[in-house]
């Protein structure tokens, strides 16, 4: 039995590549988009059991395809934590009224990040 999937938007490498190392040792299975049109359509495929997005991205904003996400059954109540290096623009709000579960402002420690996803997301 696999574990539970959880869904990274973000186009920076390095920030996926931590993301990739600190679920590395755990149950969930995590797949990856980079850009925010890809993740809309990685997450309509794939229906992830959690999604990180990152709010900063090419191709359409985090907080647009949130906003998507939301609009679509499949996806309408999936968690999704909101992830910026904005946290003074009020970007938090932002993603709360597209449709956040739970906002993660940069730089975090890997180990707040992995406590919030076992808070929305317990381990199988």
């Amino acid at each position: 039995m696999t574990g539970k999937t959880i869904l990274y938007i973000e186009d920076n490498e390095l920030n996926r590549k931590i993301v990739r190392d600190l679920l590395k040792r755990t149950s969930y299975t995590l797949i990856e988009a980079h850009d925010g049109e890809a993740g809309v359509a990685k997450a309509l495929e794939c229906r992830p059991d959690l999604i990180l997005m990152d709010i900063q991205l090419p191709k359409i904003s985090g907080i647009e395809a949130t906003r998507r996400l939301r609009a679509e059954a499949a996806t309408a109540a999936t968690p999704i934590v909101a992830i910026t290096s904005f946290a003074l623009s009020g970007d938090d709000q932002k993603a709360r009224d597209a449709g956040a579960t739970a906002y993660l402002a940069k730089p975090y420690s890997p180990m707040d990040l992995l406590k919030l996803i076992r808070r929305l997301l317990p381990e199988a």
